[in-house]
């Protein structure tokens, strides 16, 4: 099996960057592309030669390093395929239900659309990760710029499908936000309660709140939840459709 090391950092003002690299090829791959010279700061440090970038979706801030970085390393750019035509530089496009190889790193494509109408995400199976860039983040999921309610939450029942060991990277950090309006919409959760203290106590000590776990993601955060009839009754919406419940927790976030 792959000898996988993963690296997370900061880019821009609250986006991570996560570089995947495997030990024997010297394959190294960047989760999106936010800005150049962080990314370039992690490679020296950790002594790796660039060789792709998985692009999520095309959001300036996801995509803004893409040229300058295929222009210095000759990397290979991998995108959506319904955003081809948006994903500076990319050479190959994917779409959910593919699965492919990079070097010794097995990479699965999820679509997750919602945030935008074409988002990726890339699930590797032999790093137990996945990478949910704006799809899913801990505690919240993106807003709905480009998609509706119903197409974001059959998005995330596809993430939510993946193994609860699978450690869930997002594309910004989020999380501290996403508590208050979590623990506002389900107050007497306690998983939630212990997630929310340690999310305060991590971001006051200055650190990421990711990855987490998808098991925890599974107990705690509300927008996984929207099928749950206890979730729903806590929102005042009994026999509520899933979609709906999604829809007005959602509604919620965007006054946070």
């Amino acid at each position: 099996m792959a000898e996988i090391e993963i690296r997370q950092f900061v880019c821009r003002s609250d986006n991570f960057c996560v570089l995947v690299h495997e030990k024997d090829s010297g394959t190294t791959i960047a989760i999106d592309a936010p800005e150049e010279a962080p990314i370039l700061a992690e490679l020296t440090k950790a002594g790796w030669t660039l060789t792709h970038i998985l692009t999520t979706h095309h959001h300036g801030d996801h995509v803004a390093a893409n040229e300058a970085l295929k222009a210095r390393f000759g990397v290979e750019i991998i995108g959506p395929e319904k955003e081809r035509s948006k994903i500076p530089g990319i050479d190959r496009a994917v779409s959910g239900g593919d699965a492919f190889s990079l070097g010794g790193v097995r990479v699965e494509a999820i679509d997750t659309p919602g945030h935008t109408l074409g988002e990726i995400s890339y699930y590797l199976p032999d790093a137990k990760a996945v990478f949910a860039a704006d799809a899913l983040f801990s505690l919240g999921c993106g807003r709905l710029f480009e998609g509706d309610a119903a197409m974001m939450w059959e998005s995330l029942k596809r993430l939510r499908a993946l193994p609860d060991e699978t450690m869930l990277y997002c594309g910004h950090e989020y999380t501290a936000t996403n508590a208050q309006c979590a623990t506002d919409v389900d107050p007497d959760n306690s998983a939630l309660q212990e997630r929310a203290r340690e999310v305060t106590a991590l971001r006051a000590d200055g650190k990421p709140t990711l990855p987490v776990s998808l098991g925890r993601e599974k107990q705690t955060n509300p927008f996984l939840r929207a099928d749950d009839p206890a979730l729903a009754a806590a929102m005042g919406m009994t026999d509520a459709e899933p979609a709906a419940v999604f829809a007005a927790i959602r509604k919620k976030r965007d006054q946070y």
